[in-house]
């Protein structure tokens, strides 16, 4: 389960997030909308453990991660959760299958393992055919899927998605919303944050949570 209590997030003197409360249920898909600059992508980066709060706690499993020390926030990230960025942040001299690569590496799997499940992440994309190819060769959605990919390829049982529809186009849209219903059979927690209107017509999201200027409405 995720808690958010009471959440600030303030930059420059700048409030971007201001009293955020809200509990997030194990195996539950939510859906955080808003406009851009609502703060939505800024509470997914602090729910992922890359930012923290100006004031406030998050809790996962009665973990409280937002007070987590850096190198322990970045242990927990790794084991518990996958994140696909809005700008997806890959390392565009390395190609797809070794930027899936890079999470698993830290965790001590074997070179087969690393296969399998690098191999695994990159085919639910629908990006497997394209591995090999340096990141900076490919297209916005080709790049959005190796993105998605690498937020799968550690089995996370919590997986956060900012606006992974944006480069896709309708039909590699709707393969994503696919990937979703396979994740929500295996009880994964799924935040996505978007305002693409797609999701509207899909019946896999458990609450929508809307984000206005910074707060819940």
């Amino acid at each position: 389960m995720i808690k958010v209590v009471d959440l600030y997030k303030s930059f420059n003197d700048t409030e971007v997030l201001k009293g955020i409360n809200l509990t997030i249920k194990k195996a539950e898909v939510t859906l955080l909308k808003g406009i851009s600059g609502s703060g939505k992508s800024t509470l997914l980066s602090i729910i992922a453990t890359l930012q923290k709060p100006t004031t406030g706690e998050v809790y996962i499993d009665d973990i409280l991660v937002s007070k987590l020390p850096d190198h322990h926030a970045s242990n927990f990230r790794l084991e518990h959760i996958g994140f696909t960025p809005q700008d997806f942040k890959l390392i565009e001299s390395l190609n797809g299958y070794e930027n899936c690569q890079i999470p698993l590496i830290p965790l001590g799997f074997s070179p087969t393992l690393i296969e399998e499940k690098v191999k695994e992440a990159l085919q639910q994309a629908g990006i497997s055919h394209k591995a090999s190819l340096n990141v900076k060769d490919l297209s916005g959605g080709e790049r959005q899927r190796v993105a998605i990919a690498r937020s799968l390829v550690n089995s996370a049982k919590i997986v956060l998605f900012d606006e992974p529809t944006a480069n896709l186009d309708r039909k590699n849209s709707q393969n994503f919303i696919s990937l979703m219903q396979e994740l929500k059979s295996k009880e994964k927690t799924i935040i996505i944050a978007t305002h693409d209107p797609i999701f509207e017509e899909c019946s896999l999201i458990d609450k929508v949570i809307n984000i206005e200027d910074g707060v819940i409405v």
